[in-house]
């Protein structure tokens, strides 16, 4: 039961925030903080506690079936420390309705993630899309990139359910995630669905080329939105490649690896190119993302046991690096007024904790020996060689060089240099802004003393 406790808990919940006063900001954050932080302490219970749960009214049309893999048990941990810390750090505008829709986007997200059946999956795919195209709605500046970001997902959610119609046509049943007694199917359809699968998990990752509605999506969602959407919903998609791909189409996925390697580098180096030369700072933070979630399609391509190991390591790494980043920038903006990060600096001087918070989670994300970002990547680039991809790595180093130096760029720019004094007054963090990052800050520096923790391995 505590699966579904932890898919319902939080869209109850943000459906029954918007009986709260419209103007009620404190009541409806304080709400929401304790649902996300209740979800926390859920996702931390003891996996060997049963968290499966089934309610079956029919073979195909309606199982549904809610229970954690070990990845995605990851993933619900990293979900709840996200919208926790994205909820806690809302300062926006009509606070009820973006804390109501975190709550529905985290509900929407542990849905997908402890889903064992695929009409189930498929289901809670396209549901996701929804607080986020709100949210675009709402804060966005443009209402096109809402509009791309749904057009583009939606499109690829009809892909995936398409695939998981012609899955269930072939073998009469769709309650396949995690279960041991799938091994792989074999079917000349096989090739095709997969296909299905693959076009819809390259679109939600994303991977060039049919990244295009990720930059301006990031670059225009608020802070605490696109904190969750980077660390975690981007996940969705490297997910599905590792539960369902993988784990249904092993020989046909083996077939596939070529492209996926060659688009993986593409990714890894574009981003990281892009990056370089940014001066919007979320945008920054977003070409990053890019390149960095090419490094793990590249570990999930390489088929090696460790590079599939490292892809976990940096899968929970990412997410906590990307919504910490998000969160700072999102402070660094209501202080600064800008997002260029050709007027911003001085920020060491004014806000010195600010500051460390933003120098952790960018270090992490060049990969600092020590944070979980090194570990991950180590991990990665030791499997991707034994793979056989050793031109792969060589360009992989291009790119974590490539990453020092936009992440040390952005750091530098916003922080040092000469104070801005057209503003009179900037405060530091607040004890609230501070716990909204830190627990994110702490498991950075957990998993990289002690990644084991998330590879299951104990002396």
């Amino acid at each position: 039961m505590l699966a579904l406790v932890i898919v319902l808990l939080p869209l109850v919940a943000g459906a029954l925030l918007f009986l709260v006063p419209r103007d009620d900001a404190r009541l409806s954050k304080s709400v929401g903080a304790l649902v996300a932080a209740t979800l926390v302490v859920l996702a931390f219970i003891e996996r060997s506690q049963s968290w499966t749960w089934r309610w079956l009214t029919h073979p195909f049309i309606a199982n549904i079936h809610f229970g954690p893999t070990y990845l995605s048990y990851w993933l619900v941990v990293l979900l709840t420390l996200c919208t926790f810390g994205a909820v806690l750090s809302t300062n926006v505008s009509r606070t009820r309705s973006m804390v109501a829709a975190l709550l529905l986007l985290e509900g929407t997200m542990a849905g997908l993630f402890l889903a064992r059946d695929l009409l189930v999956f498929a289901l809670f795919w396209d549901a996701m899309l929804l607080p986020v195209f709100f949210a675009l709605l709402s804060w966005g500046e443009n209402p096109a990139t809402a509009w791309r970001f749904f057009i583009y997902n939606f499109a690829g959610g009809l892909l995936l359910l398409l695939a998981v119609a012609a899955f269930g046509a072939l073998t009469g049943t769709t309650d396949v995630i995690g279960n041991p007694a799938y091994h792989g199917i074999v079917s000349p359809w096989a090739p095709w669905i997969l296909a299905g699968f693959a076009v819809a998990f390259l679109v939600k990752t994303p991977v060039w080329p049919l990244h295009t509605w990720m930059p301006p999506t990031y670059e225009a969602t608020p802070a605490p939105m696109v904190a969750v959407v980077s660390a975690v919903q981007s996940k969705a998609g490297l997910y599905g490649f590792l539960a369902i791909a993988l784990a249904l189409f092993p020989s046909y996925f083996s077939a596939e690896v070529p492209v996926l390697v060659i688009l993986a580098v593409i990714s890894l180096l574009y981003g990281a190119f892009i990056a370089l030369v940014q001066q919007n700072v979320k945008l920054i933070v977003a070409y990053s993302s890019l390149s960095h979630l090419g490094l793990i399609l590249l570990a999930i391509a390489s088929l090696d046991p460790i590079a599939l190991r490292g892809a976990l390591v940096y899968i929970v790494a990412h997410g906590l690096f990307s919504a910490t980043l998000f969160i700072v920038l999102g402070y660094v903006e209501e202080r600064e007024a800008t997002r260029s990060l050709a007027h911003l600096g001085g920020l060491g001087w004014t806000n010195p904790r600010l500051t460390g918070a933003f120098c952790v989670a960018a270090l992490a994300a060049l990969g600092l020996p020590g944070l979980a970002g090194f570990a991950g990547e180590l991990v990665i680039l030791i499997g991707v060689y034994q793979g056989g991809y050793a031109w792969a790595v060589i360009l992989a180093l291009v790119a974590i060089v490539t990453a020092a130096a936009y992440m040390l760029r952005l750091l530098q720019g916003a922080t040092q240099g000469p104070v801005r004094t057209d503003i009179p007054m900037r405060r530091d963090l607040t004890w609230l802004e501070g716990a909204a990052v830190a627990p994110l800050l702490f498991a950075l520096l957990y998993f990289g003393v002690y990644p084991n923790a998330l590879l299951g391995l104990h002396p």
